[in-house]
């Protein structure tokens, strides 16, 4: 009796015997078990799980030391007799490698080749005797192409952004597609030279000091250097301007607590003892802590009859938020009153909400320009302005003295867009006396700090006789933060040297220690 799929008469495949007929003998040795039953139906396999029933010969040529041979035991039968009788392995094999329980971690890492055919178990163990290795009922190599279907380059040329079906949207849109970026919103337009890139913006210049610390530094031995030249008849000047004009403030000072400590004398009152005229003005200048110099300086340009605006603009209307709150804490220090009620007190209108706005310190000072918010400023600032009868300042003053410097500058630069005038041309045309300098300064300092701190130097200088104080209180503060670019500035705005300019318009030591702090 025969069926679909299996050999007439239960004669078996080539290679493997069929079940034994009565009265016949067959050429290999039965097995107990053997993978046919008496009536031609498979039974349970001698071969380990997976493996065929029924060996074919395999269609693909032997892959030949692609795989590397298995370990003998490594994967032993679950039924038959090498089940039954390890033993039949010649290495005694050992107990699967594998726990009985599914626990995470329990199973090694599993390398490229490590389960080959199953039939290649036993290719290495010793069967027994009649029985030859089988090769495996199926390839070796897989089905599927070693390469993805998919592929792993990049659709779009090299070194070539993707780019977006949307105009005037780069790929994934800027800030998540949130706005437009600047490159794009527009059309190009013609810049004014003045407009800085953002790049170089103030909030991210790096200072550019001409005075810098110095190292080693020994302030014992400064201030023996400083006793000397003051001790006996005469003042040693230039070892006072060589030891002072080469600190930074925070090394003046421990040099006068070690002048304290070693000589028991304040050094700044024997130096006022000593000195005398402008120098002495400078050289105490240096000496005094800068924002306690500051203070003073506001102090005496509200005290008395009258006010000293322009000192108020340049100190108040230049300084970030943490130099207005040390100014702040420094004038209650020295003088035990509040800055802004002072400054509230000296002035009125539109100057005094300016200047009340800017004391308190609060203005946002992140590098990050949103393009959005600064067109929409724009607009607010087009409409409270020229688009209208008369000056809405409520909206100038918040605007001005709560955005960012960077993004201030994105905000001048959307309105030249939208009108084609420069904004600080509009601050002249809308405002006018101290609100209108005031406003004017803030713009030149987001503009370019260094270019407005050159012009009040040249303006200090110019004309008839120099304002001294104002050129003391520039340089001696400027000195340690941006004095390199104040000149450059100073170079490319009048055609002369800094240097070359306080030479013509002062003298001596004044001079030369002046000099000494521009030069560094």
């Amino acid at each position: 009796m025969s069926y679909p799929g299996y050999p007439p008469n239960n004669q078996g495949f080539p290679g493997h015997p069929g079940v034994q007929q009565p009265g016949s003998q067959l050429p290999y040795p039965q097995i107990p078990g053997g993978n046919v039953g008496q009536q031609g139906y498979p039974m349970p396999s001698a071969y380990p799980p997976g493996q065929p029933s029924y060996p074919q010969q395999s269609p693909y040529p032997p892959q030949v030391g692609q795989y590397p041979p298995q370990q003998p035991g490594q994967f032993l039968p679950q039924s038959g007799p090498y089940a039954q009788n390890p033993s039949m392995y010649p290495s005694s094999a050992v107990p699967s490698q594998y726990p009985s329980s599914n626990v995470a971690g329990q199973y090694p890492s599993m390398v490229p080749g490590q389960f080959t055919s199953q039939a290649s178990a036993y290719s290495n163990a010793q069967l027994p005797s009649g029985y030859a290795p089988q090769s495996a009922a199926y390839p070796t190599q897989s089905a599927y192409p070693t390469q993805s279907a998919y592929p792993t380059q990049s659709a779009y040329p090299p070194n070539q952004p993707a780019t977006s079906v949307y105009p005037n949207m780069t790929a994934g849109g800027y800030d998540g597609g949130s706005r437009v970026p600047p490159q794009a919103a527009y059309p190009p337009v013609s810049t004014p030279a003045h407009y800085q890139p953002l790049s170089s913006s103030p909030a991210q210049k790096k200072s550019n000091p001409t005075v810098r610390p110095v190292t080693p530094f020994d302030p014992r031995r400064d201030a023996e250097i400083l006793r000397k030249a003051m001790k006996g008849f005469g003042t040693d000047e230039k070892s006072i301007i060589q030891v002072l004009a080469h600190r930074v403030n925070s090394q003046r000072q421990e040099i006068a607590i070690q002048f304290k400590t070693m000589f028991g004398k304040d050094l700044i009152s024997d130096l006022k003892s000593e000195l005398s005229g402008k120098f002495e003005d400078l050289v105490v200048a240096l000496m005094t802590p800068t924002y306690d110099f500051l203070a003073k300086e506001i102090h005496n340009a509200i005290d008395g009859i009258g006010t000293n605006e322009e000192t108020i603009i340049e100190i108040i209307c230049t300084a970030s938020n943490a130099e207005i709150n040390n100014i702040k804490m420094a004038y209650h220090k020295l003088f035990g009153k509040d800055l802004e009620k002072e400054l509230m007190g000296e002035t009125s209108g539109t100057f005094r909400r300016l200047l009340v706005s800017l004391c308190q310190g609060q203005r946002n000072e992140n590098t990050f320009v949103d393009v959005a918010s600064a067109q929409a400023d724009a607009q607010n600032l087009l409409q409270a302005g020229e688009l209208q009868v008369g000056t809405d300042e409520s909206t100038f003053n918040m605007i001005l003295c709560s955005r960012s410097f960077c993004q201030l500058q994105q905000v001048f630069l959307e309105y030249h867009r939208l009108t084609g005038r420069d904004f600080e041309d509009v601050i002249k045309s809308e405002f006018s006396g101290d609100i209108e300098n005031g406003l004017r300064a803030l713009v030149k300092s987001v503009r370019d700090k260094s270019s407005y701190f050159a012009k009040r130097l040249h303006e200090s200088m110019a004309g008839f006789g120099t304002n001294d104080r104002s050129l003391i209180r520039i340089v001696a503060t400027r000195c340690e933060i941006d004095m390199v670019d104040i000149k450059n500035a100073y170079m490319s705005m009048y055609g002369k040297s800094l240097e070359a300019d306080i030479a013509d318009d002062t003298s001596g030591d004044y001079k030369k220690c002046l000099t000494a702090l521009v030069v560094g």
